[in-house]
């Protein structure tokens, strides 16, 4: 008996909930505010994932920007830095020019080629090499001809002498050899 009461309690209410009799205005537009609710849920994801892609496409071109920047900053390092080493190397073909023309019995001569040394062994710490010309093939992305010359010994096309030697810092001529060419 006790249930019965309590089932015929449990179906009124359910059939005022579906009448939206006896209750109170709020409660009867639930359904309403569900899909309304269900509408603006939408339309705040919509703006979230409009918004996380705009972040994540900002977060991609910073990345980009800081990559070029690098890569510039790293250019612009290394083009100094043969600038600063293709003025000293004057230097070092002067004091070459001393050791080729050195009398033979002078103390000096020690010194200079000392000097030499330490000078070569600097431009090698700095990533400087000597391109190596005699005998090659012309190249003119090597080499720069200051004359071309009838040569029995040495084939056509290719480099008789080195005038002044050219160098390298890494795979950017700073540079180029002076070379004599057999025609």
């Amino acid at each position: 008996m006790a249930q019965e009461k309590e089932k015929e309690k449990q179906e009124a209410i359910n059939e005022e909930r579906a009448t939206g009799e006896g209750m109170p205005e709020a409660e009867a537009q639930v359904p309403v505010d569900v899909e309304l609710l269900k509408r603006q849920l939408h339309e705040a994801q919509t703006k979230l994932a409009e918004s996380l892609d705009g972040w994540q496409r900002s977060m991609a071109d910073f990345q980009n920007y800081k990559r070029r920047v690098d890569r510039d900053y790293e250019i612009v390092r290394a083009s100094m830095k043969g600038d600063l080493i293709k003025k000293v190397l004057p230097v070092l073909d002067d004091l070459e020019r001393a050791l080729q023309n050195r009398p033979a019995d002078e103390a000096w001569a020690g010194g200079i080629e000392l000097i030499v040394r330490k000078f070569q062994n600097l431009l090698d710490g700095e990533g400087v090499k000597r391109i190596d010309a005699n005998g090659a093939a012309f190249d003119p992305a090597f080499h720069e001809a200051i004359s071309h010359e009838p040569s029995t010994e040495v084939e056509s096309g290719h480099v008789i002498a080195v005038v002044q030697n050219g160098y390298m810092l890494g795979e950017r001529v700073i540079r180029p050899a002076l070379v004599r060419v057999a025609q």
